[in-house]
């Protein structure tokens, strides 16, 4: 699994996921999709496949896209570095699918 997020991130997934607008799920929320770099983004704010990215160095996080996930994984290695990690609902893609990622 991931790392805890960083302070500096858990605001901006909180807001990724949509939990600033609906404070009764604010506790069940965490975003959709969650990715580690193999380099620290250029910005802490990137889009990626139509989906605004919240990255603090490696650590990046959006709300859900409407691409399947290895597309969203490929979309953000495009605009920023390799991904090393990549989640979506908490479940990471396979060997093969981050190869392809990057690929």
């Amino acid at each position: 699994m991931f790392r805890p997020l960083p302070a500096t991130l858990i605001p901006l997934a909180a807001l990724a996921a949509g939990a600033l607008a609906a404070p009764a799920a604010a506790r069940d929320n965490a975003p959709y999709y969650q990715a580690e770099l193999t380099a620290p983004a250029a910005s802490n704010r990137v889009i990626a496949g139509g989906v605004l990215w919240f990255c603090d160095g490696t650590q990046c996080v959006a709300a859900k896209g409407s691409a399947r996930p290895a597309v969203m994984c490929k979309r953000l290695a495009a605009e920023t570095a390799p991904v090393a990690r990549f989640s979506y609902e908490g479940k990471d893609l396979d060997g093969e699918e981050l190869r392809r990622c990057n690929g």
